[in-house]
């Protein structure tokens, strides 16, 4: 089972580097103003999602689920963390309604914006971390 634990880890911390990365590149689309740029930007946030991030949110489900099946865990702690898992994951969507957006040229939202996005899962991370290492419940 520590095989399947760290499997997790790994994908978790390549799901929360595209999470992190890609609405940062939207900071810089949405600065951009050349079509040079904004086709770079296109493809550069079209490979993060569906070659990075997807496949490291999918992964990081499928472990957590088999490590959930494999180990009795006890406590309100799990409740918390599937619970911002689920914001984690309608973030990731949102993310991607966002990549069509751009993808389209039909993007409705200034660099700020996506700079305060860009914080978002930090806040995710700090609490899901907290919660599996303290389990304060």
């Amino acid at each position: 089972m520590l095989w399947i634990k760290a499997l997790h880890i790994i994908f978790m911390v390549t799901w929360f580097a595209g999470l992190f990365y890609l609405p940062r590149l939207f900071v810089y689309h949405a600065m951009s103003d050349d079509a040079v740029s904004n086709d770079r930007f296109k493809i550069m946030e079209r490979k993060l999602f569906y070659g990075i991030m997807t496949p490291g949110a999918v992964l990081t489900v499928l472990f957590g689920v088999w490590l959930w099946l494999g180990y009795e865990f006890k406590g309100g702690w799990l409740h918390a963390k599937l619970a911002l898992v689920a914001v984690l994951l309608a973030y990731h969507v949102y993310c991607g309604k966002l990549l069509v957006s751009f993808k389209l040229d039909r993007n409705q939202h200034g660099h700020v914006f996506y700079r305060w996005l860009n914080e978002f899962p930090v806040f995710i991370l700090f609490a899901v971390v907290l919660l599996v290492v303290v389990k304060p419940f």
